[in-house]
């Protein structure tokens, strides 16, 4: 299911009257925010972009304040404290749907997730609903990754495999770009991950509503700047978490789970 285009591509994929959200959920990211953000307003400067700052304590949210007063293009959220990458995302989904957006595309916020890859995920996204940019695709990897993180990620796709059976290599990373329509469509409010669950919980609910999942590879590459927000405490409660969502569905107690998608705080 690789899309197309090469990584490296100076067009977008996308037409500029296609409406793009691109969200970074941050916390303590003051050494990547600029320059992440400048980067990708490069390789997509039609788009919008959207920062969810969970009051870092470095001082993350008053530099995309900065950004924002400098920018028409980039918007901020922020929140009260760390919250959580899953009700970050939710709060991002809320947004695109209140701004009519058609795309929002995801990037972690650290430079794992080289922009120069946004051209082929969304030159995908011609043919899919879902866009993932993919380490374990053909021409996917990961650069200075540790050993342990590898085997966490390897780990994580192989229970995905076996518990959801959606056919993807990489159900685990967050570089991804989804067709706001299906979104709408995919039941967020039912969602129980609060954590790095929900990437595999999101992309399944978006499959079974129907959604065309599509992979082009990328290289992961380790953070540039800040410490890691990944331990193996994370990591465990992640694994049970999918193991749970995984016995829910194949028992159809689905519609037992709910949960509000948080209120937006400019």
């Amino acid at each position: 299911m690789q899309a197309g285009s090469q990584p490296d591509g100076e067009n977008s994929g996308v037409s500029p009257a296609v409406r793009l959200l691109v969200t970074l959920a941050t916390y303590n990211e003051r050494d990547n925010l600029r320059a992440l953000s400048e980067e990708i307003l490069s390789k997509v400067p039609f788009a919008q972009l959207l920062v969810i700052d969970d009051n870092s304590p470095d001082g993350t949210g008053k530099l995309a304040d900065e950004l924002k007063a400098a920018d028409p293009r980039i918007d901020v959220i922020h929140r009260s404290g760390k919250l959580g990458l899953g009700t970050a995302m939710l709060a991002a989904c809320k947004y695109a749907f209140e701004n009519e957006f058609d795309f929002l595309l995801n990037l972690d916020a650290d430079f794992s997730h080289p922009p120069r890859f946004i051209p082929a995920i969304l030159e995908g996204m011609k043919r899919n609903d879902v866009m993932i940019g993919s380490r374990y695709t053909p021409g996917g990897g990961t650069e200075n990754w540790p050993l342990s993180r590898k085997i966490i990620s390897r780990s994580v796709n192989l229970l995905v495999r076996i518990l959801f059976g959606m056919g993807v290599r990489d159900a685990s990373g967050a570089f991804r770009c989804y067709r706001v329509s299906k979104l709408r469509q995919a039941k967020l409010e039912r969602i129980w991950s609060r954590g790095y669950s929900f990437q595999q919980e999101v992309l399944y609910r978006c499959f079974r509503a129907g959604s065309k999942l599509g992979e082009t590879p990328i290289i992961f590459e380790n953070r540039r700047a800040g410490v890691s927000k990944v331990n193996l405490r994370e990591a465990v409660r992640s694994l049970s978490m999918l193991v749970f969502l995984g016995i829910r569905y194949r028992l159809g107690l689905d519609h037992v789970a709910k949960l509000s998608l948080p209120v937006l705080s400019h």
